[in-house]
Order: structure tokens, then C-alpha cells, then sequence
């Protein structure tokens, strides 16, 4: 099992156990760690980008409850450098809150997320109907997001029988493994491009400026 230090810092980088490296199918070294920093792909995040010794990590996935990092070259045993890119980053966990803000609003108008893409310029938001069975209005939707984010509520983070738990002020709680920024002024404005109901669903598509 891989210690998940993202689940409760911000730190980007730190010192960490090369517990094994072996080179997969691919050519690729599959390096596993004692802890990272690194976010794996998944939860509707892509992967943390950076780098292991100043060696550039090509991807990194889950593999049970173990994290793999993906290098063109190995690396020796023992003890190593991460350095997570900060940018890309901070562009992650900004659309990864956008979209749970979204799944807020859409709770509040009667619909009930069951799926999320939270990757830069592809987010989407899908619910099912809960208490309501037509399209929200778009306006509504907006509002309540651009309130929140006026407010700047802050981001929590709690372990419910092992599952980590993740909130913005009292809004509820959605169990969630991603990154989110520490507050939601870091959001920035959140525009709603495409708002349709298809075969039963309702869609949310957003974007956010760079």
C-alpha cells in the first residue's frame, strides 16, 4: 500500500522509498514507493505530472492501493526526490472543485451526480433525475456556483471508515480521493458551455480560463 500524502498536504514535493522498479511489457519502468506525492490517474483526475530524481515521471496509476509511477529509466533502491510540476497541479485541482461545485448545484435543482471528467478542457458532469425530471435553468446553476466561490469557502478534508471525505464549507460531503484547492477563490470564474438532457441524464459541460 502506497501512503497518499496529497490526501491531507499540499506539499509538492518530498523525500521517498524506491521499494521496487521493474520494467513492464511496455519498456517502461514501473517504479512503486513506500509514499508520493503524486497524484494517480483516476476519480475523473488525470495524473500528476512531475519528476523522480529530475527524471521526468511518464504517468502515474493506480494499482489497487498501490501507486505506480511510470519512467523511461530505472532507478537504484532506496531513498529518492519527487518534485510534483506545480502548475499542472494547481490546474487540476481547480477544475476537479469546479466540478464538484457543479455536482452542488445540480443537487440543489433535483438532480443527483453519478459521474464526473475533471480533465482541463473536457469537463463534464453527468446526473440522474432525483426530484426533478426537466433541464435546470442555466442562470440558476451559475448563480449558486459563482456565490460559493464569492464566499470563498474552504476546503475540508475528514476519514469516514477509511474513505476520505471532502467538503467546501458545510456543503456536503463527497467521498473523493483528487486534489482541491484550499479555498474556492483559487477556482476562478466557471463557465457552463453545455447544459441537455440525453436519454434520461442530465449533462453539465464547464471550462475555466487558464
Amino acid at each position: 500500500m502506497t501512503q497518499r500524502e496529497y490526501y491531507l498536504s499540499d506539499a509538492l514535493q518530498g523525500e521517498a522509498t524506491v521499494l521496487r522498479c521493474e520494467q513492464n511489457a511496455q519498456g517502461h519502468y514501473e517504479v512503486e514507493l513506500d509514499k508520493t506525492w503524486f497524484h494517480p490517474q483516476g476519480g475523473g483526475q488525470p495524473a500528476d505530472q512531475g519528476t523522480i530524481n529530475r527524471f521526468p515521471v511518464l504517468h502515474v496509476e493506480n494499482r489497487g492501493d498501490t501507486v505506480l509511477h511510470l519512467l523511461a529509466q530505472p532507478v537504484a533502491t532506496g531513498l529518492v526526490e519527487l518534485v510534483v510540476d506545480a502548475s499542472v497541479r494547481r490546474r487540476h485541482t481547480r477544475w476537479h472543485s469546479a466540478g464538484h461545485l457543479i455536482g452542488y448545484a445540480g443537487e440543489q435543482l433535483g438532480w443527483r451526480p453519478v459521474k464526473a471528467h475533471h480533465w482541463p478542457g473536457e469537463g463534464k458532469i453527468t446526473f440522474v433525475p432525483d426530484t426533478a425530471a426537466d433541464a435546470p435553468d442555466s442562470d440558476a446553476l451559475a448563480q449558486a456556483i459563482a456565490t460559493w466561490i464569492a464566499d470563498d469557502l474552504p476546503r475540508q478534508v475528514e476519514f469516514a471508515d477509511g474513505r476520505r471525505q471532502v467538503r467546501f464549507g458545510e456543503l456536503p460531503v463527497y467521498g473523493c480521493g483528487g486534489t482541491h484547492v484550499a479555498s474556492l477563490a483559487e477556482v476562478g470564474d466557471v463557465t457552463l458551455t453545455s447544459i441537455k438532457i440525453k436519454k434520461g441524464q442530465l449533462l453539465v459541460a464547464y471550462q475555466l480560463p487558464d
